[in-house]
């Protein structure tokens, strides 16, 4: 019976989440051209908080217990970029609830051929990135560096793909790039529970998830070295509190 009662809340779960994607497709779009019409500053706001409440809808479909520490960290203004372990999908949901600023993902490639979604990515700022192809994986790089420049916030997840409960994967040095190119700072992102929430079982589950933002790394007056090095020290902070968390 138990296990009845969870497909149906599943079932009724991504009914609504699918069908909330596509209704709110067209006002997303709207937005999208009044931001070309010179009302970016009016559409932004409305864009992030549509997002926000969005996502903290689906929150609260899924039942999980979300706690957000560290949002005193992220800088109000002026460009960065959010770097963070990436458990499962629930992490793009997460993000989008709880960081107080507009940004865009760096996704797969393979997201552009989801529907609806890769329109939501576009929409938001976001850039596809090929993962096989290095001289295009280095272009969306490049042009999400130019974003932050400009005073937009990115986000990326260096593993390359979910982890899906195998704890933290080696993270990839070319996702860097996105701050150090932009001389911005990076804000490690910590998850940790996003996996169990659907993709563990296939059911929802109302369980824990932990997000929390860490003190922000300056790379402007990074030399060389302490560059090449970030991955590593990035990684490092992030498996720190995920073994705290964890333990």
């Amino acid at each position: 019976m138990k296990q009845m009662g969870s497909l149906v809340r599943t079932i009724v779960f991504f009914t609504f989440f699918w069908l909330s994607v596509l209704i709110l497709l067209p006002l997303g779009v709207l937005l999208f051209v009044l931001s070309l019409l010179g009302l970016k500053s009016f559409t932004d706001w409305v864009l992030i908080h549509l997002a926000s409440w969005w996502a903290q809808g689906v929150i609260w479909g899924t039942g999980a217990q979300v706690t957000v520490e560290g949002l005193e960290h992220i800088p109000p203004r002026s460009g960065l970029c959010f770097i963070g372990n990436h458990p499962g999908d629930f992490d793009v949901i997460l993000a989008l609830a709880y960081i107080p600023r507009r940004f865009g993902f760096i996704a797969k490639k393979e997201v552009l051929f989801l529907p609806f979604v890769n329109l939501w990515v576009l929409l938001l700022g976001g850039l596809f990135i090929d993962r096989k192809n290095i001289a295009k994986g280095k272009r969306a790089i490049e042009q999400g560096a130019e974003r932050i420049k400009k005073g937009a916030s990115m986000i990326i997840f260096p593993e390359g793909t979910r982890s899906r409960g195998r704890g933290i994967l080696p993270f990839k040095a070319g996702a860097f790039k996105l701050a150090t190119l932009a001389n911005a700072p990076i804000v490690p992102l910590v998850i940790h529970g996003s996996y169990s929430v659907w993709e563990e079982t296939g059911l929802i589950q109302s369980v824990p998830v932990h997000l929390k933002f860490l003190h922000p790394i300056e790379t402007a007056p990074l030399d060389a070295e302490a560059r090449r090095a970030l991955p590593k020290q990035v990684e490092a902070l992030i498996r720190e509190e995920l073994d705290q968390l964890a333990g």
